[in-house]
């Protein structure tokens, strides 16, 4: 429904007034939470189902109770599957006089004139929470697979978009476009999709998400479908809909099921249109502490000693998607108490964690890594996470306060923890303050892990093996194990990911070489010698431990 159409109903029958309202607004625009569940946080209603009477009596109609509905098929039948999804209509009782309908938009008119127009009889309006109509509609109909079907039959049955500048706009808003937008979202968000692409090609359009690292096609929609689906997530991610030459950003937040989801979005011009991806972040997902992320157990005594440390520098390396953010978030959790003021610079705050001061960055108006760093060590701080160190005056600062008495975590992109240190040199910090202020490296890696419902032993290749560098010796008889695939893992053999840490801890041998500018790799030889644990050993052990396959640990070691 129309937030605006709903508070201006409020309004009208005076339980808020115009401030508030206006101040609603933006409540929903910024936390993507439903209109009913904030006007019960502002005790206008005591909770977010008491708006549907108050809609019902305004409306003049009947506000029934799906909980129990079970509608008789000659009754669906009058109403096709398409048709439904498309407009959120449910059809629940059917007279003389015509049929009455559940909408999962009361508000709007326009639907009821549509429906009468495509089935030719007149169509009246009753009223039930839209999530339940949205429910029934699935449950009665068919899951979410037949929806997407039942909504592209809609679209290529007849809408055909042109593409025009003026009429962009009124295409990307159209209800067919909104409705499978919509799905596609719910779809990816509800397989743990952590990217959602949109891809145009010359001859087709891709929808493809990330699940675990790897890409899942959806199935594709009719080519000429690509305008006003990457239009409307444009319009959704308040990005302008006018301008396809040059990349933009967006952000949509919003409430799919019972998550609030932000979604950072990115569009690009390619050859044959644009490409756009949403980065989703969920930010209620942060229930983890260390333990939850099997690190291992000197790793895991080793980061809590750390956290509770005066002061210093713990930095957290790998590439993107390697979970270093949640590694840090987890670890703070630790720590995160009353006695202690934990101040975070990102880009963009991932999850919401009450009790810790959270900050997004914003290159655009100059409220940068460096900027904001400067300004936290006039707030008090006694732990600071800077999201990412990009940056000679970003890696000074948190030098500087790291030296006068602050612990900064903070994460780099390199492919070791010995790395780490190299690259800090390279952006211009001297070797010797590098050295005074850090105290450890944690570099890491997401691996797929073995889907628990179709793991069974293997006998892998020798060449495999060999790839591996290790001696029939140390093999010895160990077992192997594989997924064969099943539904629960979508035929792919694996289900959910752990991580593989390799921990670097700056000791006193290891900062001369670093005053000496030793390569990395001398550091990195050096670390061994004193007893670090690389990224492929640990690999190994989760070999060993049946939770990953060879070919996973050879890929990101």
């Amino acid at each position: 429904m129309d937030n605006q159409q709903v508070l201006d109903l409020f309004v009208g029958r005076g339980m808020v007034d115009t401030a508030l309202a206006q101040d609603i607004l933006s409540e929903i625009e910024s936390s993507g939470k439903e209109v009913g569940e904030i006007l019960a946080d502002y005790q206008v209603i005591s909770s977010s189902d008491d708006i549907w009477p108050i809609i019902a009596q305004e409306l003049g109609t009947q506000l029934i109770d799906l909980a129990n509905f079970e509608p008789p098929e000659a009754l669906l039948g009058l109403v096709p599957a398409g048709m439904a999804r498309l407009h959120g209509a449910l059809p629940v009782s059917y007279d003389s006089d015509g049929i009455s309908v559940c909408l999962t938009d009361p508000l709007n008119p326009q639907i009821l004139e549509d429906l009468h127009f495509a089935i030719g009889q007149e169509v009246k309006l009753m009223v039930a929470p839209d999530y339940l109509v949205e429910q029934k509609i699935n449950d009665l109909y068919g899951g979410q697979e037949k929806a997407m079907e039942d909504i592209l039959s809609q679209l290529d049955g007849g809408l055909n978009f042109e593409g025009s500048e003026g009429s962009m706009e009124e295409e990307a808003n159209s209800a067919p476009i909104m409705r499978y937008v919509d799905l596609v979202l719910f779809q990816a968000i509800r397989e743990k999709a952590s990217d959602i692409h949109f891809e145009p090609f010359e001859n087709e359009f891709k929808i493809r998400y990330r699940v675990d690292g790897s890409l899942y096609e959806m199935a594709p929609p009719p080519k000429h479908l690509a305008l006003p689906i990457i239009s409307r997530v444009k319009v959704m991610s308040n990005m302008n809909i006018a301008e396809r030459r040059v990349p933009q950003d967006g952000r949509i937040v919003k409430q799919i099921g019972e998550q609030h989801i932000d979604m950072r979005v990115s569009s690009l011009p390619t050859q044959y249109g644009e490409s756009v991806v949403l980065r989703v972040l969920d930010r209620n997902s942060v229930n983890l502490n260390l333990t939850a992320l099997g690190l291992p157990p000197h790793v895991h005594e080793y980061v809590i000693d750390t956290m509770n440390m005066p002061n210093g520098i713990f930095i957290v390396t790998g590439p993107t998607g390697a979970g270093k953010t949640t590694t840090l978030y987890a670890a703070l959790r630790e720590i995160n108490k009353i006695e202690t003021k934990i101040l975070t610079a990102e880009d963009p705050v991932e999850y919401d964690v009450d009790g810790i001061i959270q900050i997004p960055t914003n290159e655009a108006i100059g409220l940068s890594f460096a900027r904001v760093l400067r300004a936290f060590l006039r707030q008090d701080p006694d732990k600071i996470l800077v999201g990412e160190m990009r940056d000679f005056e970003t890696s000074q600062i948190a030098i500087q306060a790291s030296l006068t008495g602050h612990l900064v975590l903070s994460t780099l992109h390199t492919n070791d923890a010995s790395g780490a240190i190299t690259r800090l040199v390279d952006m211009g910090s001297e070797p010797f303050l590098v050295a005074a202020s850090l105290e450890g490296i944690l570099a890491q890696r997401l691996l797929r892990t073995i889907c628990s419902e179709c793991k069974s032993p293997y006998e892998p290749s020798q060449a495999i093996l060999s790839q591996l560098d290790v001696s029939p010796h140390e093999l010895g008889d160990k077992s192997f194990y594989t997924g064969k695939g099943c539904q629960k893992c979508a035929q792919s053999g694996y289900k959910g990911r752990a991580g593989l840490f390799e921990l670097l801890n700056v000791t006193d041998p290891l900062r001369e070489l670093i005053i000496e500018r030793a390569p990395s790799v001398v550091i990195k030889q050096k670390a061994i010698e004193l007893g670090m644990t690389t990224l492929r050993e640990d690999g190994l052990r989760s070999i060993y431990e049946g939770k990953t396959t060879i070919e996973e640990v050879l890929k990101y070691t």
